[in-house]
């Protein structure tokens, strides 16, 4: 079982499993409290006036509490985003790391941008952390593009 597991996890793509590594140990930092969530959110004036430019990465790779909904979204991002990066992005792991990092830097303008609009910056002010939000553009960009292969 063990190795089946650790077969599993060498045959990943690099930029993906990378991703899920950092994401897990964040997590369970997080859980056994080493990590505070405290410095992982997104947070604009912490960022702008303090300087924490970390908040910009750390908000993608935390998703709250260890539980099912965690294991669901690790599951998601270990099976969609191999299949971006094993068939859509066949050998061209760099494509796929700007995709990773083109659909991340919209989701957070997107929610700079929002903040700052009177009536949606209520809802938007909420919005801290943006794995979740990453995993569902992950699998909603995978959907679209299966079939096509590489490019």
């Amino acid at each position: 079982m063990a190795q089946a597991i650790e077969e599993w996890y060498k045959q990943m793509p690099v930029i993906i499993r990378s991703y899920l590594t950092v994401s897990v140990v964040i997590n369970i930092g997080c859980s056994l409290e080493i990590i505070s969530p405290y410095n992982l959110y997104l947070n604009p004036t912490l960022v702008v006036k303090h300087y924490q430019f970390w908040r910009l990465v750390t908000n993608f790779l935390y998703f709250r509490k260890m539980d099912l909904d965690f294991m669901f979204h690790m599951f998601f991002l270990a099976r969609y985003c191999k299949l971006l990066e094993e068939n859509t992005f066949r050998g061209r792991t760099t494509d796929f790391l700007y995709m990773l990092l083109f659909g991340a830097s919209v989701l957070t303008v997107i929610v700079l941008i929002g903040e700052m609009i009177p009536y949606l910056s209520a809802s938007f002010a909420r919005i801290i952390f943006l794995s979740n939000s990453l995993t569902f553009m992950m699998v909603v960009l995978a959907e679209c593009l299966k079939g096509f292969g590489p490019w």
